[in-house]
């Protein structure tokens, strides 16, 4: 059996093994099965291509100028990503994630510059079919940069704005809608051209091909500005699904089977996410890409709604010990304060005293789906104690207590009773429907969708300031 042969074999293993990793993932109790799959199938194909470039490599005159570039980068980019996964915290994972989708939509862009350059390599066929394949191939070459570039530049804005170095608000500048629609037509009027030129080495195809590119890293930009902090894990997605189809252009650009298939695989899941996400939301998908959330209320249209309790880690100790069910509900706030293993050992003093204790987590919680799960299991929580909102709604006007621990825009009542909040429509966590509730803040700022919420200022109430990690050892040291 030739490389070739043993390179293609290799590709349809790690294929199967991608797959795998995707269903294992699907679930806590199989999650790190589906990593390890995940990592086995990415070593295959990393060992199939590099023996695929070696072989070829070998024949030429100075084959190991390609053979020597190729190990670099794989010895670099691995050591960049081990000192990254090693260094960052669970709070700084969304923009890490949104970073490294950048790094697949310039790889895109990268291929699709380089399949113009170098052209398409046919052989054979009658000339009328090959005029075909070139203008496929052009075809390819515009799309794989269009939708790299788009994925590249709304990847860094995603990044700013997780990372804090943005303001979250979106970006509304006039017509908004119509920049966007005139962007997709110049792609698509530029493409035609470019695909109709006739002669592809010359200034004007490059100039087509570079038109192509400024818009769609303009678009790309544009994009994600123009949306607000509140559907920030949305874009996330988004953008996650954007980078599998980018894959999947390359993979058709290079003639790469494994990368059709991954670009597919990442591309379909992260739009079906994406769809979760929105209905969760009670949003469309077209909503979130016009924006919407995280446009702040002026101070004199605000409205007051009185004013608020506060409370200590005692009182709270002291509620606790005498409720006969709670539930927690955590938000990126519990992320920053890194409150996740006091939260379990809360959890488990209480349980020990015979306390039902569960947890309620909004499928939009923190910044990136899941990102409350991973926390919690993190620091060790039972499994079958962590509840999704549609598990947990009905049973808040039956709970005792519920602890809101950095959360805020997931928890706002106004998306259920104010039809002119920005955030009206989105299914919640009901908690105001319990007999009481203690709020874990910092201060009385609004949320990440910079929404105020009237939850702080209800009967049943009470706010608890300062640091949540802080608080909740506090809390434990009163139990």
């Amino acid at each position: 059996m030739d490389v070739i042969s043993i390179t293609v074999a290799a590709y349809i293993v790690a294929s199967l093994l991608f797959i795998l990793s995707l269903a294992g993932l699907s679930k806590h109790e199989s999650a790190k099965a589906g990593l390890n799959y995940g990592i086995i199938g990415i070593t295959v194909a990393l060992a199939a291509t590099t023996s695929l470039v070696v072989h070829r490599a070998s024949g030429l005159q100075q084959g190991w100028l390609p053979i020597g570039l190729m190990l670099v980068a794989v010895v670099v980019g691995g050591l960049v990503g081990l000192w990254r996964a090693r260094v960052v915290e669970m709070t700084g994972m969304p923009e890490l994630i949104a970073a490294l989708h950048s790094f697949v939509g310039l790889a895109a862009v990268l291929i699709g510059w380089n399949g113009h350059i170098n052209g398409p390599h046919l052989e054979g066929g009658t000339a009328s079919d090959i005029a075909q394949l070139v203008n496929i191939h052009e075809a390819e070459v515009a799309i794989g940069i269009f939708i790299g570039a788009v994925t590249f530049t709304g990847s860094i804005v995603a990044n700013l704005k997780l990372s804090a170095r943005m303001k979250s608000r979106p970006l509304t500048l006039p017509g908004k809608n119509l920049i966007n629609l005139g962007a997709l037509v110049l792609f698509t009027v530029f493409t035609v051209l470019y695909v109709l030129t006739d002669a592809h080495h010359d200034r004007s195809a490059d100039a087509l091909l570079g038109a192509v590119t400024v818009v769609a890293l303009m678009l790309g930009w544009h994009l994600v500005a123009s949306i607000g902090g509140g559907d920030m894990p949305v874009v996330v997605s988004m953008l996650n699904s954007y980078s599998g189809w980018a894959a999947a252009a390359s993979g058709f650009l290079l003639g790469n089977d494994l990368l059709i298939v991954t670009g597919a695989l990442v591309g379909s899941s992260g739009a079906y996410l994406s769809y979760i996400m929105c209905k969760a939301m009670n949003r469309s998908f077209i909503s979130v890409i016009a924006g919407g959330f995280g446009i702040e209320a002026p101070a004199s249209t605000t409205t007051d709604y009185g004013e608020h309790r506060e409370t200590d880690a005692e009182r709270v100790a002291e509620l606790l010990s005498n409720a006969r069910s709670v539930v927690i509900t955590p938000g990126y706030g519990m992320a920053v304060a890194q409150a996740q293993h006091p939260v379990a050992d809360m959890t488990a003093k209480l349980r020990a005293q015979g306390v039902d204790v569960r947890f309620g987590i909004h499928p939009v919680a923190g910044r990136l789906p899941g990102h409350m799960n991973v926390l919690l299991a993190e620091a060790k929580v039972p499994y079958d104690i962590v509840l999704e909102m549609d598990e947990v709604n009905g049973d808040f006007p039956d709970t005792d207590v519920v602890l809101v621990i950095g959360a805020n825009d997931t928890v706002n009542p106004a998306a259920a009773e104010d039809p002119t909040s920005p955030i009206a429509g989105m299914p919640v966590l009901e908690v105001w429907n319990a007999k009481d509730v203690v709020v874990f803040k910092r201060s009385m700022s609004t949320g990440y969708a910079g929404v105020q919420n009237p939850l702080f200022f209800r009967d049943n109430a009470s706010m608890l300031f300062g640091d949540a990690k802080d608080r909740v050892e506090d809390i434990v040291a009163a139990l």
